[in-house]
């Protein structure tokens, strides 16, 4: 394909997943505060752990839990934001067929079997960071409610709680990646099990820091529960990381090439072979 057509291509990729996404974006406005097939509508999931505090603790002015409107349409755009995050996880499988469909044809047979298992493994880490933080809300809210002793209540508007916990999930997802990248470098052959094991010290102590900085709360309930989660990830994608390491090892000695250096040239015998008299004779008339 010439360059034109890529971008061809790639427009009509990313068109379809516009679109997918739009849709889901629609589905969730909808459901913020319809329930469908009986489940709890979205708005009743993003207040759960808000409602978990104490009841003299946070705002229940009509004897539920409900959060302040502080601006005019400002419900409005909560929805439109909740609604495009949850089309964008419901609808993920429609932009990353979209995205699988345009770099498939660059790649080859192990390429793709390697980006299908790294699509499949990136979701569900995602997916569990994101259900850590959802749990770890309700504590931190807690946490930071309690400083005031009983003179304060709680009451939150609706556009700092959500952005709040949207942001909380995002982090602690992404998050969740480390352990995945580590075991691509490994596989690439940029980071061994060996470095990883002298790092361990240094490394843990750096994901404490960045659980600290990248927390959106001050609570120290979000910031331990990401690093500890950071902290056995890393040692997880360490042990994976060894046992590839022992079978490259094992597949070079059967090999023979357990001494070979990667920048080493290969012995190569020079010296020249004797022809037979067959051979010589033929040369000869050739030659004549």
């Amino acid at each position: 394909m010439t360059l034109v057509d890529h971008l061809f291509e790639l427009r009509y990729r990313l068109g379809v997943a516009s679109v997918g996404v739009v849709i889901g974006a629609i589905l969730g406005f909808i459901w913020f505060s319809s329930a469908p097939f009986g489940w709890p509508t979205l708005s009743d999931v993003l207040l759960k752990p808000y409602c978990q505090l104490p009841a003299e603790q946070r705002l229940s002015p009509n004897g539920s839990c409900q959060l302040l409107q502080t601006e005019p349409f400002e419900i409005f755009m909560l929805r439109m934001k909740v609604g495009l995050s949850v089309g964008a996880l419901l609808f993920s499988p429609v932009w990353l067929y979209q995205l699988w469909a345009f770099i498939t044809p660059g790649l080859h047979d192990n390429e793709r079997k390697f980006a299908r298992s790294f699509v499949f493994f990136a979701t569900i880490l995602f997916c569990g960071g994101a259900v850590l933080a959802y749990y770890v809300v309700p504590e931190a809210l807690t946490f930071m409610a309690s400083f005031g002793g009983g003179a304060f209540f709680t009451a939150l508007s609706g556009g700092k709680y959500i952005s709040f916990v949207l942001l909380l999930l995002v982090i602690f997802g992404v998050s969740f990646e480390l352990p995945l990248v580590l075991v691509m470098l490994n596989r690439a052959g940029i980071v061994t099990y060996e470095k990883l094991r002298s790092w361990w010290r240094g490394v843990v102590f750096a994901l404490f820091v960045f659980a600290a900085v990248a927390t959106p709360g001050q609570d120290p309930f979000s910031m331990l529960a990401l690093a500890f989660a950071l902290s056995v990830l890393f040692l997880l994608a360490a042990v994976i990381c060894r046992a590839h390491d022992r079978r490259k090892a094992k597949k070079l000695e059967e090999q023979g090439l357990t001494e070979a250096g990667l920048d080493e040239a290969s012995n190569v015998d020079t010296t020249p072979s004797e022809m037979d008299s067959t051979a010589s004779q033929a040369a000869k008339d050739d030659a004549t």
